[in-house]
């Protein structure tokens, strides 16, 4: 009878911590500002791409004196404006890998803010390349805008995991995604020749991603710090009860707490975990490995094909302007984000990915068959947009936003920020493949570029299945014992466990 007590106790505190509060709010808002850059920075470059190129010309003959310029040859001009385009990604793949060791020594915050020079700079430097005539100014502005961009992805999603409730982690975290695809969205409104994508206000445009830095450095000082940092990390006991309190609004944060104490009590009883040990480690290779099949999921969905063939396919079906019929679809990735924002709490993440997989696998099907024919039936055109908002509303609502806060949850405090280091560096380094390399395989594969993408997302589906743990609504520490009482797929050994060990997970059952 004491322990149902005790137990009915227990509950009571975790609903009562369980709650959105003001302080909640501003500090997830605050956080995904960062996302909402990251999004802004990778569709900023598309809509002006002629303008740019010209301003590169002119810069180029301008350097050769007044004497008979000659403009740029066709293939420096490309290999100027793939390198803007690529080292975006190069930047982000520098940094990501670098998230574990940032957020470990500054702490997730402080690293956040200290991220913003980096976007200070690198809009400075894209939003003045004009004036100082230099396209070196704007590739140098596009690698620190990258490496921003990089290590946002890392640390948005670990702290706001790290301070969010158990029952709204899912929710919360889909925040993250939500910001990218909004931030997408208002570059491509913004880029519109009838706003600032023009030769005169274009540099305006690039220049816009300091807005949310200047915002977000005003606002982190009324947040507070990740609880589980100060406590687990820096063992600040009293920092992190304070930080509890705003965070949840109540006076009694002991549940909390607890579930902070025995996850740290786990972490001693091992070495700290960096990126060799996290690979050594047997007990880190299942979810692992799952954390960066997920990232691959994502990349290697297809989603940049789609939206490369888009303006196309919709020029093709007789769309006057098939800008805006590009925008549609970025209004769709957003609404789908929303939707999924509100279910992942209530189907779960693994299910979500699922059905996510499923439609896409699909709407890829359709739009092979629609390319395949669309010469020979012109009404194929339209199965073809109908195939595209289908493809792009699936992706939000599983591998868009998923695998990006899952990696937070599949990992305990201690090799956590190197797995999202590595996570992270996956996906990175996956988007600059698939973004040098797929002009080539579109032009080898034709229309049937599709049924590639349709394979991997079938593998993707059956991983997902049957390796991918639930983790809505468990603690980082339960997500953590599920691998201590699984065998990793990689390993088929029985795993030695000490009497610590199963006293522990006698408790959590």
């Amino acid at each position: 009878m004491t322990f149902d007590l005790q137990g009915s106790f227990r509950e009571d505190l975790e609903d009562r911590g369980s709650k959105l509060t003001s302080t909640l709010i501003l500090s997830v808002f605050t956080a995904v500002l960062g996302s909402l850059q990251f999004g802004y920075n990778i569709g900023v470059i598309n809509a002006p791409q002629k303008i740019i190129e010209q301003s590169y010309n002119a810069t180029w003959m301008e350097r050769q004196g007044e004497e008979a310029p000659t403009p740029i040859d066709p293939g420096t001009l490309t290999t100027l404006w793939s390198l803007s385009v690529a080292i975006f990604s190069i930047g982000g793949m520098i940094s990501s890998f670098m998230v574990g060791i940032v957020s470990e020594w500054l702490g997730r915050k402080k690293a956040m803010i200290v991220n913003n020079g980096l976007a200070f700079m690198g809009g400075a430097l894209m939003g003045l390349a004009q004036v100082g005539k230099s396209y070196e100014m704007m590739i140098v502005g596009r690698f620190l805008i990258g490496m921003f961009s990089g290590f946002a992805s890392g640390l948005v999603p670990m702290y706001v995991g790290e301070i969010s409730p158990t029952n709204l982690r899912g929710a919360l975290g889909t925040l993250h995604q939500l910001a990218i695809v909004t931030g997408i969205l208002i570059a491509q409104v913004f880029g519109l020749s009838s706003l600032l994508g023009t030769d005169v206000l274009w540099p305006l445009l690039m220049g816009l991603t300091v807005v949310p830095s200047a915002l977000q450095l005003l606002l982190f000082p009324f947040c507070p710090e990740s609880p589980r940092y100060l406590y687990i990390i820096r063992n600040k006991e009293s920092k992190a009860k304070e930080s509890l309190k705003r965070l949840t609004g109540c006076a009694d944060v002991s549940a909390a707490l607890n579930e902070m104490k025995e996850e740290k009590r786990r972490m001693d009883l091992e070495r700290k975990v960096s990126i060799l040990e996290l690979f050594r480690s047997r007990m880190y290779r299942q979810p692992l490995l799952i954390a960066v099949v997920l990232q691959l999921s994502q990349q290697l969905s297809g989603i940049n094909a789609i939206f490369y063939y888009s303006t196309d396919i919709f020029t093709k079906a007789g769309v006057e302007s098939p800008i805006y019929a590009t925008i549609g679809a970025g209004a769709i990735n957003t609404v789908f984000t929303i939707i999924s924002l509100f279910l992942v709490e209530r189907a779960g993440r693994r299910t979500l990915h699922m059905l996510g997989l499923a439609g896409m696998f699909v709407c890829a099907i359709l739009m092979t068959l629609a390319l395949a024919l669309q010469e020979k039936v012109p009404a194929m055109s339209y199965l073809s947009m109908v195939a595209i908002f289908g493809f792009v509303a699936f992706f939000e609502i599983g591998p868009g936003p998923i695998p990006w806060f899952i990696v937070a949850e599949l990992f305990s405090q201690g090799p956590r920020p190197a797995a999202m280091a590595v996570a992270g560096f996956a996906n990175w380094t996956c988007n600059f493949i698939i973004g040098m390399s797929f002009q080539s395989i579109a032009d080898a594969c034709g229309p049937y570029v599709f049924l590639l993408f349709a394979v991997l997302l079938l593998i993707f589906l059956g991983f997902t299945f049957l390796k991918v743990p639930e983790t809505r609504g468990r603690t980082f520490d339960q997500i953590a014992a599920t691998f201590r009482r699984t065998q990793s797929l990689l390993d088929h050994e029985v795993k030695q466990y000490t009497e610590l060990d199963e006293l522990g997970l006698e408790n959590l059952e």
